[in-house]
C-alpha cells in the first residue's frame, strides 16, 4: 500500500493494530503507534482503544497504561482490555482495582469481563 504511495487512514491503522495482536508483533504495533503520533491522531478514541488493546494483549502493560492516559476519554471496552491485560500478565490485584474503579464510575463491564474474571479465579490471581 505504502509502496504505491497510498497513506493508511485511521481505519487501516486500527486493522494493523489488530493484526499485530494476532501475530504478537509488538514492534510493528509500536511502529503503528508512531504513525498515529506523527499524524496527530492521538485524540482518536477508536485508534487509541485499539492501541491499548494491542499493548495489553501483547503483555506490554506499561505501554497500554501510557496509551490509556493519553486518551481524551475511554469506554468500557478499553477498560476491559486493560483488565484482561493485567490478568493475563498475572497482575490480578491491578485488574481488580481497575474493575472496582469502573464500578465506582457506574460503568458496567462487557461480557468479555466474565471470561477474564473466570481466568483470574482459575489461576488464583487475586
Amino acid at each position: 500500500m505504502q509502496e504505491e504511495g497510498l497513506q493508511p487512514d485511521r481505519v487501516t491503522l486500527g486493522g494493523v493494530l489488530n493484526a499485530c495482536v494476532s501475530v504478537v508483533a509488538l514492534k510493528e504495533g509500536r511502529d503503528t503507534h508512531e504513525r498515529i503520533i506523527q499524524r496527530g491522531w492521538e485524540s482518536d478514541v477508536f485508534l487509541m482503544s485499539s492501541l491499548v488493546d494491542m499493548y495489553a494483549k501483547s503483555g506490554s502493560m506499561e505501554d497500554a497504561c501510557n496509551a490509556l492516559k493519553k486518551m481524551p476519554s475511554c469506554d468500557v471496552v478499553t477498560l476491559d482490555a486493560m483488565i484482561f491485560g493485567y490478568a493475563k500478565c498475572g497482575q490480578g490485584q491491578k485488574a481488580l482495582e481497575l474493575f472496582q474503579q469502573m464500578q465506582q464510575e457506574g460503568l458496567q463491564p462487557t461480557h468479555h469481563f466474565c471470561g477474564c474474571a473466570e481466568f483470574m479465579c482459575q489461576f488464583n490471581f487475586t
